[in-house]
């Protein structure tokens, strides 16, 4: 397995790699994906294993042009046409009807499909170079932590992947945010890097709650997910110099001091974390952050690491 640059021959050695049935990890503005072609159910199947992911747990796939969602979904609402236009590419992933040729492996045999169209270059030039739509979770074992870096990707999971397409750090830094456009008014099943609100004000309508974890029709929606290995311990303050995340001065070599600003303090976490993690210590603590709305998505990840 390589770490290659993100020229023109690595993106073609990468797309090459996915039209065999391999494996890649690409970079996303949210955090970096194992890429498959989604419409070879082996490699699906691939990424299943090598992610020890439940076969319940539906994947998101990636496209670069509106045009490929002819293949993928059976309708394009106008509510849907509305967001793609306004948050197209971004970290924004649609819940649509799935079409009828899509693998059943992609959408844990549901008969919707999750879609979303990356901002990041690379990732759009990789989805181009293959030609074909590209299913990509998260480049981590499942419930563990989503990678922002290359560095980020343990060995294990390296050991299945052709390369990994080196595109810099993640600048979003959280999961996409995923709407269920499948019913009205949408729901939003997955809080990210596009806001309630900004999406609510596209719409004109208020947005349905984040439902229960048993409509897993989105990734992202088990109880536990994108937790280091050590214990996630959420405080009020942490003293002593324990090791965790503070919005105030470090008290010690442990402590990484974290934005007051939501988007900021989403960029930077799961690095932060990772940077703790690797240090092996049995819990990381981390301030609660107090705020409005906006820190849904942050409260989200914390939540489900600390479950």
């Amino acid at each position: 397995m390589r770490v290659l640059p993100p020229t023109d021959t690595s993106v073609a050695f990468a797309a090459e790699a996915i039209r065999r049935g391999e494996l890649v990890a690409m970079p996303t503005e949210t955090v970096y994906g194992v890429a498959a072609n989604a419409f070879d159910p082996d490699a699906v199947r691939r990424i299943y294993a090598l992610k020890g992911r439940p076969a319940d747990n539906p994947m998101i796939v990636h496209i670069a042009r509106i045009d490929e969602l002819d293949g993928l979904a059976r309708e394009f609402p106008e509510a849907a046409r509305v967001l793609a236009e306004r948050f197209w590419p971004g970290p924004l992933t649609m819940v649509l009807h799935k079409a009828p040729n899509v693998p059943s492996e992609v959408t844990a045999g549901l008969d919707t499909i999750a879609v979303r169209m990356p901002r990041h270059p690379v990732a759009l030039q990789l989805i181009l170079a293959a030609g074909v739509p590209l299913a990509a979770p998260s480049a981590n074992r499942f419930t563990r932590l989503s990678p922002t870096g290359p560095e980020h990707i343990d060995d294990e999971l390296r050991a299945g992947l052709a390369c990994v397409l080196d595109g810099g750090r993640s600048p979003v830094g959280l999961e996409s945010t995923v709407i269920d456009m499948t019913v009205w008014p949408p729901l939003i099943l997955r809080p990210g890097g596009v806001s309630r609100g900004d999406i609510q004000a596209a719409l004109g309508v208020p947005l349905g709650q984040i439902p229960s974890e048993k409509l897993r029709r989105s990734p992202g929606m088990y109880p536990r997910h994108y937790a280091p290995r050590a214990r996630v311990v959420l405080v009020d303050r942490i003293e002593n110099g324990y090791p965790g995340l503070v919005f105030g001065t470090p008290a010690g070599p442990q402590q990484i001091r974290m934005p007051n600003d939501s988007t900021a303090y989403a960029s930077a976490l799961y690095d932060a974390l990772h940077r703790l993690d690797r240090e092996r210590p049995l819990e990381i603590y981390v301030e609660r952050p107090v705020g409005g709305p906006e820190w849904e998505a942050v409260l989200d990840r914390l939540q489900k690491a600390s479950a």
